[in-house]
């Protein structure tokens, strides 16, 4: 009779609420990322300038992969806007292999620097919240100040100093020369992330055990052997997020390349893929196929690279010895 009572009993359950909760989440995600992805995918098959809204197939996409006319698109635009297309690409993989190599190599030494206990810095907690200070302020801040201390002319701080102590005759370009504006802007992107890196990476480090450590040296392995063969293996999966999530931001850099290049779309060395993307959707015609298409393309070849780089760091070893077990 109990066993009957407790079957007919009604089961409540409260799985509807959960969904209820995270709900929003997902509305807004939809509005905000998925419906635009829909849209931009859409808009990347129709005309540019007096052909918004006419639908022309992959014209786009041919021409800015590689440069052919249509009938919806003339041969001399599909040939300039391929050439200023895989000239964003190249300034875009300049800026972010510039300033990714710098932010990696000083963050993994500050890093094992201060995770070290032997060391025993003093104040390590106040230098961690100063090199994480820069990733907190806006970007526009940080150009604009970056352009009253590396300014072209004799009034900004830098050219002003350099001027006084006789180092240089005249003002340095420091924003219309192409290549010092470049490492300027590389400079600006490894100080802002440097210190967002060097903490994922002392996580990652305090969360080895110290007995490994301890049984390397009572083996005779020294600092730099612990560091290679024990430091560095163990930091993999770190090592993984930083990169994928660097190449992401460096692929879509758009705030401080656009705004320390404050002569707009004249100075094409800071072009990178998003500025070549905003300039074309907001700026001159309205070339909102060629944008749309240029966002696709990127859209995609992040993704495929996100995918191959977690694909070649996760499965080597671990797919082979399922193979050998079966």
């Amino acid at each position: 009779m109990s066993e009957t009572r407790a079957k007919s009993r009604k089961i409540v359950s409260y799985a509807k609420y959960g969904y209820i909760f995270i709900a929003p989440f997902f509305i807004v995600y939809c509005f905000f990322m998925v419906y635009p992805l829909i849209n931009t995918f859409i808009l990347s098959f129709q005309g540019n300038d007096n052909l918004v809204g006419v639908g022309v197939g992959f014209d786009n996409y041919k021409a800015l992969l590689f440069g052919m006319g249509s009938d919806t698109i003339p041969a001399d635009n599909a040939m300039a806007a391929s050439k200023d297309y895989w000239s964003s690409w190249g300034i875009t993989l300049i800026l972010w292999a510039g300033n990714f190599v710098v932010q990696l190599a000083l963050s993994l030494l500050l890093a094992v620097w201060f995770s070290d206990t032997r060391i025993k810095l003093k104040g390590a907690g106040f230098f961690k919240v100063v090199f994480y200070l820069p990733n907190i302020i806006t970007a526009v801040s940080v150009a604009g100040m970056f352009i009253m201390l590396f300014g072209d002319t004799k009034y900004n701080v830098v050219n002003s100093v350099l001027l006084k102590m006789g180092l240089v005759g005249d003002p340095i370009k420091f924003v219309t020369n192409d290549w010092i504006a470049r490492v300027v802007v590389m400079f600006i992107q490894s100080w802002m992330w440097f210190g967002n890196t060097t903490l994922l990476l002392m996580s990652g480090i305090f969360g080895i055990d110290p007995s490994i450590y301890e049984a390397a040296s009572i083996d005779g392995s020294s600092g730099m052997h612990q560091f290679i063969n024990i430091t560095m293996p163990i930091l993999k999966p770190i090592f993984l997020y930083v990169f994928i999530t660097s190449m992401i931001g460096g692929l879509q850099m758009f705030d401080i390349p656009y705004m320390y290049n404050n002569t707009g779309t004249t100075s094409p060395f800071l072009r990178t893929q998003a500025v070549y993307i905003y300039n074309h959707f907001y700026k001159g015609a309205n070339n909102y196929g060629y944008s749309a298409a240029a966002s696709i393309i990127l859209f995609i070849i992040t993704a495929a690279l996100g995918l191959v780089i977690y694909n070649i760091n996760t499965g080597d070893g671990s797919g082979k010895k399922r193979k050998g077990s079966k």
